[in-house]
């Protein structure tokens, strides 16, 4: 089973969410909170494998408290739930170290998907960031300091990347693409060494940065 702690300030949405992982045989709750400060000292405690976090909550919000772990060198990884009013936000909270993304009307067998996803060390963004993202960092392009314009992608790696940005698993981009799950790995790979990046997430924000999913 995996250790999750929720934190959110709207007491019937936290009850709601903790209400559906009770549901789950996957899952166990460790822990709940309202705020940043609540969520330091749950990961603090050293039994969190995941951590569930809202983005707008007071004293300390999610993005802070993002900056706080990364500060601190916490390998948590958080799975924001948002429910995605803020484009500038999103992107803010992913670039802070934020290793998921997703709504808070997801299903649970979506939110359960994610946790695993997460605590088995990959990441997960929600299908559909990314047109939307790419908009938000269209009209206000973000700098990418020290890093100059990388090696080019191949068309395949701009294919696998894209649907990467997509949402999609290595094997569901293996089957649009009729390709072995290993070939798609690899292309990955080299997409992560192109864009000096360690993972899918980052890789997307890089990819967005540079206009490199447009179209």
């Amino acid at each position: 089973m995996t250790r999750v702690a929720v934190v959110d300030d709207q007491t019937l949405v936290r009850q709601g969410i903790l209400s559906l992982l009770a549901l789950s045989d996957e899952i166990e709750v460790v822990g709940q909170g309202q705020d940043g400060d609540d969520a330091l000292a749950l990961v603090g405690r050293g039994d969190v494998e995941v951590l569930l976090l809202d983005l707008r909550m007071p004293r300390r919000d999610g993005i802070s408290t993002l900056e706080e772990l990364a500060a601190r060198g916490s390998e948590v990884p958080v799975l924001v739930l948002t429910t995605f009013d803020d484009d500038e936000l999103v992107l803010r909270a992913l670039r802070a170290g934020a290793r998921g993304y997703l709504l808070k009307d997801v299903t649970l067998d979506q939110l359960v998907g994610a946790i695993g996803v997460l605590a088995g060390g990959g990441t997960l963004l929600q299908p559909g960031l990314t047109d939307r993202l790419f908009r938000a960092v269209s009209a206000r392009p973000a700098a990418v300091e020290g890093f100059e314009r990388p090696e080019p992608l191949t068309p395949r790696e701009l294919d696998v990347l894209r649907l990467a940005a997509a949402g999609y698993s290595n094997a569901e981009i293996a089957g649009v693409l009729h390709l072995a799950a290993g070939t798609v790995k690899n292309h990955l790979s080299a997409v992560f060494v192109k864009l000096g990046v360690r993972d899918r997430t980052r890789a997307v924000l890089r990819a967005l940065d540079l206009g490199l999913l447009e179209g």
